[in-house]
C-alpha cells in the first residue's frame, strides 16, 4: 500500500469513528464524550494503518507501542474522570446559543473539527509506519524520541495523579493545585502532551523527506498553549479561584521552570 493509499485509509478510519461517537452522542445530548475518545482514536488509526502493511519492523512496533500507551492512558483517565458527570460547560454554553439544531450542528462544530485534528495530528505515526517499511532500525534520532515520549508521559501521568489526589481532599475546595509538578508548571499534563507528540514525530521520521509532518506537532503546540490548551481553561479560572491570580504570576504557564519568588508582604 503506497503512502497516499495509507493517508487515505487513516482519513477514512477517522472519519467512521468521529461519525459512531456522535451518533452516540445524540440520545445522550452529551457531546463531552468527544473528549474521551480523543486518545483512543490515535490508537485505532495507528493499528489501522499497521494492519494495512505488508511488512512490519522495529520502528513500526515502536511507534505503535507508544501511541497506543499514550492513548490508553489518557482514555482511562478521562473515562474515569468525566464517567457520570454532566456535560461540559464549554458545551453547554454552545448548546444553549444554537439552540434545537444543536444535535446536527455539533456534528460539524465539534465532532467534524475534532476529526480534521485527529486526522492531521496523527500523520507522522501513518508517514512513520509506511516509511518503516524502507527504514525499520532505530537510530539515535529514534532514541531521543523515545526519551522525548517518556517525560511528556511522566509529567502527564505524574501531573494528572497529583492534580486528582489534591481535587480528592474537601479541603482544598477552591484552591489552586501548587505541590509536586504543578508547583513548576500551571500545566505539566498540557506540557506532557507536547513532549509525546514531539517525540511521536521523532521516532515517526524515516528520513528528511518526512520531515513535512511536522506540521502535526507544530499543531498539536499551538492547540496547547495558544487555542484549546493553557487560553481556554485559563479564560475564566481566575473568576472561580480567586488564589490563581498569585499562582499565576509566579509559576510558568507551560515550560517548567522554577516559582518565582513572592512578593514582600503577601
Amino acid at each position: 500500500m503506497s503512502l497516499f493509499e495509507l493517508i487515505q485509509l487513516s482519513a477514512g478510519i477517522v472519519a467512521g469513528y468521529i461519525l459512531c461517537f456522535w451518533l452516540v452522542s445524540v440520545p445522550l445530548r452529551n457531546v463531552s464524550i468527544v473528549d474521551i475518545g480523543w486518545g483512543p482514536g490515535f490508537a485505532i488509526v495507528a493499528w489501522g494503518c499497521w494492519w494495512a502493511m505488508p511488512v512490519h519492523q522495529t520502528r513500526a512496533y515502536v511507534l505503535l507501542t507508544l501511541v497506543t500507551l499514550w492513548a490508553l492512558r489518557l482514555g482511562v483517565h478521562l473515562t474515569v474522570r468525566n464517567i457520570g458527570e454532566e456535560e461540559d460547560r464549554r458545551y453547554q454554553s454552545m448548546r444553549r446559543k444554537i439552540g434545537p439544531q444543536f444535535w446536527w450542528v455539533s456534528l460539524l462544530t465539534v465532532f467534524a473539527l475534532q476529526g480534521v485534528v485527529m486526522w492531521t495530528v496523527a500523520l507522522p505515526v501513518v508517514v512513520g509506519l509506511e516509511s518503516s517499511y524502507w527504514f525499520g532500525d532505530l537510530q539515535p534520532l529514534h532514541w531521543g524520541g523515545i526519551a522525548l515520549w517518556i517525560v511528556g508521559m511522566g509529567f502527564e501521568s505524574i501531573g494528572d495523579w497529583q492534580l486528582a489526589r489534591f481535587k480528592a481532599n474537601t479541603e482544598n475546595e477552591s484552591q489552586v493545585c501548587d505541590q509536586g509538578l504543578w508547583r513548576y508548571t500551571r500545566h505539566p499534563n498540557y506540557f506532557g502532551d507536547f513532549c509525546v507528540w514531539w517525540g511521536h514525530w521523532l521516532v515517526s521520521l524515516g528520513m528528511w523527506t518526512d520531515a513535512w509532518t511536522v506540521v502535526s506537532p507544530l499543531l498539536m503546540s499551538v492547540l496547547l498553549m495558544r487555542v484549546s490548551g493553557v487560553t481556554l481553561l485559563e479564560s475564566d479560572i481566575s473568576d472561580r479561584r480567586p488564589a490563581y491570580a498569585e499562582y499565576k504570576r509566579r509559576t510558568s504557564a507551560f515550560f517548567p521552570w522554577f516559582p518565582k519568588a513572592e512578593v514582600p508582604g503577601d
